[in-house]
């Protein structure tokens, strides 16, 4: 199924979601993630696979990006939630998928994104101590060191 199929049955039972510009993307309001992501796994596109959750930092917000695959179909979702950068929370999605569980994790570790409800919200990659959140804008590690380039 192509992109656009997926969207416009999307569309079709959640009027609220929109298509990103120049992506094959769709973007959902956070209030709605639990409830088009259940309709994802168990309605007909039969999207049983959270292939990857990952972010991009935008300075004044935070893409969350969730990719899907349904293996019986054999068809691809990517799926973008606009978060505030001052505030990123939403809710988990391990509920439905167990793949978030690790997949939150990291992009808990890696931007600082709360996951709301997670099951197990430590730290997966830096020390449990760790302040801050290496792949953020606004990162400085006065502890490194850029190496010369030759």
């Amino acid at each position: 199924m192509r992109p656009s199929e997926i969207f416009d049955l999307i569309k079709a039972e959640f009027p609220e979601v929109r298509a990103e510009e120049g992506t094959d993307a769709v973007v959902c309001p956070k209030e709605d993630l639990l409830k088009l992501c259940r309709w994802l796994k168990n309605g007909s596109l039969g999207f049983d696979d959270l292939h990857c959750v990952t972010a991009i930092d935008r300075k004044e917000r935070i893409d969350l990006v969730h990719i899907f695959y349904s293996t019986s179909q054999k068809h691809i979702l990517t799926l973008k939630i606009y978060l505030d950068a001052k505030d990123p929370s939403v809710e988990s999605l391990a509920p439905i998928w167990r793949s978030a569980d690790w997949f939150e994790r990291e992009t808990y570790d890696l931007f600082g994104i709360t996951f709301l409800h997670h099951p197990d919200p430590r730290r997966i990659l830096n020390p449990y101590d760790w302040k801050d959140y290496p792949l953020r804008k606004d990162y400085a590690n006065p502890n490194f060191i850029p190496k010369p380039r030759l």
